[in-house]
């Protein structure tokens, strides 16, 4: 996240400047999965062009682990549905047998 923070603090000190701007645009559609014209990042100066590029492949690593987390938090949800069955079939089948007796 060295790249996403050292953005951060650059925008926040030259909110005018055109690198920031794109920088910012940058990110901005990373998180809403618009487009960006890809051109755009040939304008920045080579430090912000590094500086852009580090963010693209922190954002990629960062998508992995928030899927991985997303996926972690769906199995869990479906564990507790499964386990929600079982003690409701559990009750059932109890209910059943009370009947029956």
């Amino acid at each position: 996240m060295r790249a996403i923070k050292e953005a951060r603090k650059y925008i926040e000190r030259k909110p005018d400047d055109s690198n920031a701007k794109t920088l910012s645009r940058l990110v901005l559609a990373l998180e809403s999965e618009a487009q960006f014209p890809i051109t755009d990042l040939y304008l920045l100066d080579f430090d912000k062009f590094k500086l852009a590029l580090e963010i693209l492949d922190e954002w990629r690593l960062d998508r992995h682990y928030a899927s991985k987390a997303r996926l972690f938090d769906v199995s869990l949800q479906m564990a507790a549905l499964k386990s929600d069955e079982s003690a409701t079939r559990g009750k059932s089948k109890g209910e059943g047998e009370a009947k029956t007796a």
